[in-house]
């Protein structure tokens, strides 16, 4: 069911991308606007790995410096049955992870320097877990694109409101809604798709969770490692990297409140309440 959800979400920000195209060039836009997400997709399922690594300064791990962090990886992949992914250091204190890659057998996992420092060995193989986990649930392809599409919303979008400005695009029998409606497009579409990734991220965030706690049989060990991290002083800045802010483990854009509805992660109150619940359920031999 979660696989169905999320899949209609993803077509959803491929239909709004497609409607803004509409809006802003008509017959013609919309058309191109559907060329740019097939290659947008394309291009997000061949090389967004190396894009986000290399938006993060993210370098290989040492097999010397990092053996701790190696062996933790390679055992938590024995446990979850998947294959080594390549591991990677971000070079900042601020503690976070995240994963990235099309599939299993070309996964990465990229946890920052304050992560290793941070955690114990229980908690790092939590998070590690966790990670593995989005890759067992095929989501870091997923997480991916909706980034990349809804990014790319946020651009068509800016284009409306210019559009708007100057008297919108296209012919005046393919325009809908002349200029009031190519305003409202601008203004609801990245709206819609902020909702939209924000809901994949959050069905991810709570399943990665739980298998990542079956993974290692400790999900006590995942909880008190999100509690570490929200309660961290030091934050990555992704303020200038919004649509990639649901790839890590515990996102700095989270908030209380209103503004929790926005964003790209659960309440980690209720990610530790339900891992502690998982802990004393009883396992079935």
């Amino acid at each position: 069911m979660n696989g169905l959800k999320i899949s209609v979400l993803l077509v959803g920000l491929t239909l709004i991308f497609i409607m803004i195209g509409r809006v802003v060039g008509g017959q013609g836009g919309m058309i191109i606007a559907f060329g740019l997400a097939i290659v947008m997709n394309f291009f997000s399922y061949w090389f967004s790995d190396k894009i986000v690594l290399k938006m993060y300064k993210a370098q290989p791990a040492d097999e010397q410096r990092d053996s701790k962090l190696l062996s933790i990886v390679h055992e938590a992949s024995l446990m979850a049955g998947l294959p080594m992914p390549r591991v990677f250091i971000i070079p900042t204190r601020a503690p976070n992870a995240f994963a990235t890659g099309r599939n299993a057998e070309h996964a990465a996992v990229a946890v920052t320097d304050g992560l290793v420092e941070m955690m114990n060995h229980d908690e790092l193989e939590g998070v590690i877990a966790h990670e593995l986990a989005h890759v067992k649930n095929k989501d870091i392809l997923i997480g991916t694109i909706a980034a990349t599409m809804a990014g790319a919303i946020g651009i068509l979008a800016t284009m409306a409101r210019w559009g708007a400005l100057f008297g919108g695009y296209g012919s005046r029998d393919d325009r809908n809604g002349g200029i009031i409606g190519l305003i409202i497009m601008s203004l609801v579409a990245p709206l819609a798709a902020m909702v939209i990734q924000m809901a994949i991220s959050r069905s991810r965030e709570y399943k990665a969770d739980r298998v990542g706690g079956e993974i290692t049989n400790k999900p006590t060990a995942l909880a008190s490692a999100l509690e570490k991290l929200h309660s961290s002083k030091i934050q990555i800045n992704i303020d200038n990297k919004p649509a990639t802010a649901h790839l890590f483990i515990a996102s700095p854009l989270s908030r209380k409140g209103l503004t929790n509805l926005f964003s790209t992660h659960p309440p980690v109150e209720e990610r530790v309440r339900r891992l502690r619940e998982q802990a004393n359920m009883p396992v079935l031999s």
